[in-house]
């Protein structure tokens, strides 16, 4: 999917025993579809490698995402993952 960047959280870093090395990257990004001011935006976390490249606002990017539901206390939240993003130049 074709979205813009309308903003770009700062870089962190996370301790985490699941990853290579112990430190976990996460970026957090709000993505929304073309098509003017009013198009569906979604805030998505990138993680890993993909959490180190700078994104600028405005810039078109290529997103697969991948939505999960989890329950926690009885309520549903969801999280938007990107599972690959690429700038479009």
């Amino acid at each position: 999917m074709i979205l813009r960047v309308l903003k770009s959280g700062a870089m962190t870093s996370l301790q985490s025993e699941k990853a290579e090395g112990g430190v976990l990257n996460k970026r957090m990004l709000v993505l929304q579809e073309l098509g003017g001011k009013y198009a569906n935006s979604y805030v998505v976390t990138v993680l890993g490698n993909l959490a180190t490249i700078e994104f600028a606002e405005n810039e078109l990017v290529v997103c697969n995402m991948r939505f999960q539901v989890r329950e926690y206390q009885g309520q549903y939240f969801m999280d938007i993952f990107a599972n690959d993003i690429v700038k479009l130049k």
